[in-house]
């Protein structure tokens, strides 16, 4: 009796079984698929899930700085999951600045940001790593040590990139909070500009300070086609 009723149980059990084998076969469900930081797949989520929230980035620079964070991750630059973006190719009274914290895929900041008086009015369109150039410059950076100066508190970075901003440190690129930065400002017409700082506005400077300061990557963008074809952290 014991042996019919185990046999009768196994009997329904392989049945059970095999109707779910059916079933998920039939829905063309798959087992989770762990997706690998730094792979084509994890990018588009990235985009997917930052631009759910920041319409206004665009999501080929969005690309562009996701795949730079990769490099300096492999050239042990930084292990911070967060990425400061500046997009120099919108005018200066759009918010072209975005902080995004890429484990928990969410936008931190998104704010204005001031360009060098000699990179132009409105939009930037002209940069340099020349001291006295006046000028922003591109490329990849990394945050540094925070400070009070001249314009209170304060935020060094380093250029990662020769003959692009590599002088950053030495011309005192740093963030900084300005008066000339502004919701206000920007509503009805172009921010100032600064020496080649990235001037925020100071009501949100210490705040930005605290959360990116110590070696944060920075990709500060521009269409430039030699910066885009010379760059290690973008090739």
């Amino acid at each position: 009796m014991k042996r019919k009723s185990v046999l009768c149980f196994s009997l329904m059990l392989i049945v059970v079984v095999a109707g779910a084998l059916f079933f998920v076969r039939q829905k063309n469900i798959s087992p989770s698929v762990v997706i690998s930081r730094g792979s084509s797949n994890w990018i588009n989520e990235e985009i997917a899930a930052i631009t759910s929230q920041a319409d206004n980035l665009d999501k080929d620079v969005l690309k562009l700085s996701l795949t730079a964070y990769e490099h300096a991750k492999q050239k042990d630059i930084t292990d911070n999951p967060l990425l400061v973006i500046v997009d120099y190719s919108k005018p200066s009274n759009q918010r072209r600045l975005w902080v995004i914290d890429l484990n928990a895929k969410r936008v931190l900041f998104n704010t204005w940001v001031a360009h060098g008086k000699n990179s132009g009015t409105i939009t930037a369109s002209s940069f340099s790593n020349d001291p006295k150039s006046l000028k922003s410059s591109i490329g990849v950076y990394v945050t540094g040590d925070s400070y009070s100066g001249k314009h209170g508190a304060s935020l060094h970075i380093h250029g990662l990139e020769p003959g692009f901003n590599d002088h950053a440190y030495s011309r005192s690129i740093v963030f900084h909070g300005a008066s000339y930065v502004s919701a206000s400002i920007a509503s009805v017409s172009r921010i100032g500009r600064s020496w080649g700082c990235l001037a925020v506005s100071q009501d949100i400077i210490n705040a930005l300070i605290r959360t990116i300061k110590n070696k944060v990557l920075v990709v500060a963008y521009y269409p430039d086609k030699n910066w885009l074809h010379k760059s290690a952290f973008l090739n």
